[in-house]
């Protein structure tokens, strides 16, 4: 046999062993959660089922839209601006109120193909933030815009992209009487500075929390991470959590891994938990699992808040360290579950 045969040959074997590798059908996968610190101990089970009922409702149809060969950024999205439409949800109608008995909004998503994000915070009249925060990031060559610019910026795009309600539209009996607890507790706590057990800082006082997130891989192998929510209840009017922190609350990457988290946010802008994940992975060849686990048991304190992850090869991590983190999961495997 001359030598250019054999080379050809080995050529057309690799050729083979490359593509068999990589015959298998694409899939998916994606988790969502409902917020950390809830305590579905203290829930009657009408009120489980019907929180329950919601998370079902938004992951069908986040993974139905990955099932039919689109995009995670999409499915992120979409996912978000169904958990924002229910109030419920601490994200969107059914926000807490800050300490001026207002409402102020903050949202981030990610592309995990090009590191592409877009966020906002402070807004006050966009019905979604988790659509303005998109628009940042496709239309804009900025990250992050607030408070009136954000405003500004959802004038300039116009309500028919953009749609737009009065504040006391996010208004909602429940957060009304959580404000009045939460304004108790600080008038008691008054005489202690805040600290991580002082209950003028926890905001864990409820039985239900409800900061939304998603994140998603989508067919194609790409990436993306989308959090949405309405804050701490009773908070400084201005104050910014990390849910519109890129690197914070929120990450994506196609060589590691999509991240959303939800919690205290000041602990989880301190650490970059969302982006420590993330480089757990590339830097220090951790495991999705491992990585996830170690920000909630070692970076983090008790009782801080929850993650939820999925990494570029479709395997997906959840934890929290609170009492509990309504969350669901589903793959283009068959799973597909929703837990506290």
């Amino acid at each position: 046999m001359k030598s250019w045969q054999l080379i050809f040959i080995l050529l057309v074997s690799v050729s083979l062993c490359v593509s068999q590798s990589h015959g298998d059908e694409p899939t998916f996968s994606i988790a969502i959660h409902g917020g950390a610190g809830s305590k579905p101990h203290l829930m009657d089970a009408e009120t489980k089922a019907t929180y329950e009922s919601a998370m079902k409702d938004a992951l069908t149809q986040g993974k139905a839209i990955l099932e039919s060969g689109g995009t995670a950024l999409d499915a992120v999205e979409k996912v978000i601006v169904l958990l924002e439409d229910n109030p419920l949800f601490n994200a969107g109608q059914g926000a807490v109120f800050n300490a001026d008995g207002k409402h102020e909004l903050d949202a981030s998503i990610m592309n995990g193909s090009d590191l592409s994000c877009g966020a906002v915070a402070g807004v006050k009249t966009v019905k979604n933030p988790i659509g303005l925060a998109r628009k940042v990031m496709t239309e804009t060559r900025h990250v992050l815009l607030a408070t009136d610019g954000a405003e500004a910026f959802a004038d300039q795009l116009g309500s028919d992209k953009i749609p737009r309600v009065e504040n006391s539209y996010f208004t909602t009996p429940k957060r009304k009487m959580q404000l009045e607890r939460r304004r108790t507790k600080r008038k008691a706590s008054q005489a202690s500075p805040p600290s991580s057990t002082n209950p003028a800082y926890v905001c864990f006082d409820d039985p239900l929390i409800g900061t939304v997130g998603c994140v998603a891989l989508d067919k194609h192998g790409n990436l993306a991470a989308g959090t949405s929510t309405g804050g701490m209840s009773n908070k400084r009017f201005g104050r910014v959590g990390d849910s519109p922190v890129v690197g914070a609350g929120t990450y994506a990457d196609n060589k590691t891994c999509a991240v959303s988290g939800t919690g205290i946010g000041e602990e989880y802008i301190r650490k970059s938990v969302a982006y420590n994940v993330a480089a757990q992975m590339q830097y220090a060849n951790a495991t999705l699992e491992n990585a996830v686990k170690d920000n909630l048991e070692n970076r983090l304190n008790p009782n801080d808040g929850g993650l939820i992850a999925v990494d570029k090869d479709g395997n997906i991590a959840v934890g929290t360290n609170t009492a509990g983190m309504l969350h669901g999961i589903a793959d283009g495997k068959g799973q597909f579950k929703v837990a506290w």
